[in-house]
């Protein structure tokens, strides 16, 4: 038999998720004091800043210089790996709301051409959705589907609908991957109001291609996400799995 033996900082790190979780403490709720969780559970002092430093970099907790030690805002994890999209991630848990603020046909420019593998000057649809989590803008995206593929696709509510199962139900089209990058870049003033951000401040650039069966783009997508409120993950799997709404 194998035994396993967990490391004291591992352990300590379990039990201040465990007092949060005991004690419902709320984001932004004050821990208690190194001298006293170290009394309480009768560990060493370095054991448990060893502990609480690997909270803060998993992004469990947070410090305040001078002030002490917080929990951290809950943050949305998105697998870079995943064609599951934030949408599709919190609308299971009833958190989630989106709002379309523009649909459009327009005609493709070059770097759409590109992404979608169209000509220039193709129609295709241009949604643009901010996404809310428990009534807090987290997501700015825009959209970018060919029109004569999925022609009146226009007409469905994609404010309650999940995007990638109305092509799936709607449209006979399968998803089976995609490509996405992300980097950081600063918000405009038009933007940062949005998503409730300061003007100029740093977000998530993320942009990617989702691919049908065949290979062949289908969507082209641009999102701007605040960093506060989300954080990437990347793992080996990467296929589209029809998660149901």
């Amino acid at each position: 038999m194998v035994e396993y033996h967990i490391s004291p900082r591992d352990d300590a790190a379990e039990k201040i998720e465990y007092y949060i979780i005991e004690n419902k403490l709320e984001p932004n709720a004050k821990i208690p004091s190194e001298r006293d969780l170290c009394e309480m559970w009768g560990i060493n002092r370095t054991t448990l800043r060893s502990a609480i430093k690997r909270l803060v970099s998993s992004g469990k907790l947070y410090n305040k210089k001078g002030s002490g030690t917080f929990v951290a805002d809950y943050k949305i994890i998105i697998d870079l790996h995943s064609i599951i999209t934030l949408s599709d991630i919190d609308i299971r848990r009833n958190r989630l709301l989106i709002e379309v603020i523009s649909t459009k046909i327009i005609e493709s420019n070059k770097h759409i051409s590109k992404e979608l593998h169209i000509s220039l000057g193709t129609k295709v649809y241009e949604f643009i959705r901010l996404i809310k989590v428990d009534r807090e803008p987290i997501c700015f995206e825009t959209l970018y589907i060919p029109y004569d593929r999925f022609l009146d696709i226009d007409k469905y509510n994609l404010e309650e609908e999940i995007l990638y199962k109305v092509m799936e139900n709607r449209y006979n089209t399968e998803i089976s991957g995609g490509i996405r990058n992300v980097g950081i870049s600063p918000i405009n003033f038009v933007d940062a109001d949005l998503l409730n951000v300061e003007n100029n401040s740093a977000v998530y650039i993320l942009d990617g291609v989702i691919f049908d069966k065949d290979n062949i783009p289908i969507i082209y997508m641009k999102s701007m996400l605040r960093p506060d409120k989300v954080k990437f993950s990347s793992s080996k799997i990467y296929k589209y799995r029809g998660v149901q709404a």
